[in-house]
């Protein structure tokens, strides 16, 4: 899920910036690949964006950053791609980094993290591939206690140790994300008087629908009980993830998130949110949810199977049959 979903996400990032891309990261950029490697310097990040200022060169990174996205997306050799993808979200990110959000600092954090996980287990052509194998014969175990044996176990160990390690730090991201947000919140004046979402409602740099914003800013008693229940979640979040108190909690944090992307125009923060919340949903979860589509596809087909010409009882009065017999 991570993968399909931060990959998809800045697949959709970049197709929907690519007409402007030459001003916020190419050669026509006021931010010019000098100045960038000058803060380099500074901050110690890094980008294959500032290698060359030849717009060749640039149309050549774009294209191949969004190939990368696609490739991961589908699961395509997906322990080389997930580093690629890694080094194109960062070079992107801090090539432009004034231009960045909390979605994109999100999303840098969570593409450096995929590298250590097994992401490409499951829904990925990887996967596909490795089933195909299987069923011809040629994913056959070499023989128990051989060297090759040995170091296939050794190298399925590292991998299983990897990839715990990186969900336990990317479930800790967002925990941390979460309980340090709902903390600053807690000292905040107009958290604590119930007025804070009056006054983003009304921030004009982050009021893309200024008519929405302003009809939902005339309910002051709910923009009240909004602010104080989202104080109450955001901190809540981390001590509610063992019991199944958690999945209200998601589903008050996805309906949070939508809010923003709507009202504040942060649709890239809130799907990279949307996104991380994902890794705290159980296996169970998504065949759950799998075998709710499945069930919902086939009473549709049924129920067009049974609407289908020729199967449905034509309303006109009953013929004679024929006196012949027929075999």
């Amino acid at each position: 899920m991570l993968r399909i979903g931060y990959g998809l996400l800045y697949l959709i990032f970049l197709l929907r910036e690519y007409p402007h891309r030459d001003e916020m990261w190419g050669p026509g950029s006021p931010w010019t690949p000098e100045l960038a490697r000058q803060m380099f310097d500074q901050s110690g990040w890094a980008s294959v964006l500032t290698l060359s200022d030849n717009p060749v060169y640039f149309e050549v990174c774009y294209t191949v950053a969004l190939v990368t996205c696609a490739l991961f997306v589908l699961g395509w050799r997906t322990r080389a791609v997930s580093v690629l993808f890694a080094v194109m979200v960062v070079s992107f990110h801090a090539k432009a980094i004034f231009m960045a959000d909390g979605g994109d600092n999100l999303m840098v954090l969570m593409a450096v993290y995929l590298i250590f996980t097994a992401c490409g287990r499951r829904w990925s052509l990887d996967a596909r591939r490795t089933r195909l194998q299987a069923s011809v014969g040629k994913m056959a175990g070499p023989h128990r206690g051989g060297l090759r044996y040995q170091l296939d176990s050794a190298r399925t160990s590292v991998i299983t140790v990897l990839h715990n390690c990186g969900m336990f730090v990317i479930a800790a991201q967002v925990c941390f994300l979460y309980g340090c947000a709902g903390l600053y919140k807690v000292q905040g004046l107009k958290w604590g008087d119930g007025t804070a979402l009056h006054y983003i409602l009304n921030i004009d740099l982050f009021r893309p629908w200024p008519e929405l914003s302003q009809m939902i800013d005339g309910h002051h008693v709910l923009l009240a009980a909004v602010g104080y229940l989202t104080v109450l979640v955001q901190v809540a979040f981390p001590f509610v993830l063992f019991g199944r108190l958690k999945y209200p909690v998601l589903a008050m944090l996805l309906g949070m998130h939508v809010n923003i992307a709507v009202l504040m125009g942060l649709p890239l923060f809130s799907g990279a949110m949307i996104v991380a919340d994902a890794v705290f949903l159980p296996d169970r979860f998504y065949r759950a949810v799998g075998r709710v589509g499945r069930r919902a596809v086939k009473r549709t087909s049924v129920t067009g199977a049974g609407a289908s010409p020729g199967t449905a009882h034509a309303a006109v009065p009953s013929q004679p049959g024929p006196t012949g017999d027929w075999a």
